[in-house]
């Protein structure tokens, strides 16, 4: 495997079989905190479906559709509910059932979070700098505390997409985090149960949770650092699908349209170097537990 930050492995269907030893590739990379480029996967839509490859479905201000596998709901768009969720249900099943058969030590552990589309085009549109995706960030999730665990995300970029996915990729998680940690304000467990007794929170954020958002947080307000900070180009044509660490890999999506992502949650401890996890390192830096 290079040190190139994007590692692309010949994966070519969404239903295996998959060699062994693409899958200890892919692992090692994912932890290194590189980009897994699959070469040669695409997701297909029905020719129903067509009705859906269009901004106009989504409402008004909002970015992308969700979908919660676990209740079968779609929030983001009122129009075509029923075949939004059978889309949607379709591409989380395809690539959880890739993930379990490609990355062999996740397979028992790993879980599915939220299914997201994007049918418009990113580039232009008008965000707060929280909210920026365009922004270099590390993502944590403000009401879904994961107290530790991995989030593992699966992007791909529909073929009748016109445009591809344009991406930056930044520095190390141990660099970034290290920046930033003087600046982070310290955990607050009170106010963690406190949003938890008011339903702000799905339960109590633990204290990685909260360094975690406050780094989020900070990367995207700090202009400073968005303007001086190093990076890597990468571009995603239709078609393509990849995957990475996204707590892990800092990103920032510039332009593209027509994408499905896919989230999924791993424990610490099914990692095969839990060291290269952001709890280990922020533990590490900080020197003391977190979660």
């Amino acid at each position: 495997m290079s040190g190139d930050i994007v590692v692309s492995l010949p994966i070519a269907d969404w239903n295996g079989p998959f060699d062994p030893d693409l899958g200890r590739h892919a692992v090692a990379a994912l932890e290194a905190g590189r980009v897994v480029c699959l070469t040669g996967l695409a997701f297909t839509t029905l020719p129903e479906e067509a009705v859906l490859l269009s901004p106009a479905l989504l409402d008004n201000s909002r970015k992308n559709i969700s979908f919660d596998p676990a209740s079968g709901r779609v929030s983001g768009s009122a129009e075509h509910p029923a075949l939004l969720a059978a889309m949607l249900a379709r591409f989380a099943r395809s690539a959880e059932s890739m993930l379990r058969g490609l990355l062999i030590p996740y397979a028992d552990t790993l879980w599915a979070g939220r299914t997201s589309f994007r049918p418009a085009e990113i580039a232009g549109r008008a965000y707060s700098p929280r909210h920026d995706d365009r922004r270099l960030h590390v993502d944590a999730f403000p009401s879904r505390p994961i107290g530790g665990a991995r989030i593992l995300r699966l992007f791909t970029v529909l073929p009748q997409a016109s445009a591809a996915r344009a991406w930056r990729i930044g520095e190390p998680f141990e660099s970034v985090a290290a920046g930033f940690l003087p600046a982070l304000p310290s955990p607050a467990p009170l106010r963690a149960r406190l949003y938890a007794l008011l339903g702000l929170t799905k339960g109590v954020q633990s204290a990685y949770d909260q360094m975690m958002l406050a780094l989020h947080d900070r990367m995207k307000l700090d202009a400073d650092y968005q303007r001086q900070a190093s990076y890597t180009a990468r571009t995603f044509s239709p078609g393509s699908t990849w995957l990475c660490f996204t707590d892990q890999v800092s990103h920032a999506a510039l332009s593209g349209h027509m994408m499905l992502e896919q989230t999924f949650h791993v424990p610490v401890q099914s990692m095969l170097d839990p060291e290269q996890s952001p709890l280990r390192v922020l533990e590490r830096l900080a020197g003391r537990a977190l979660a």
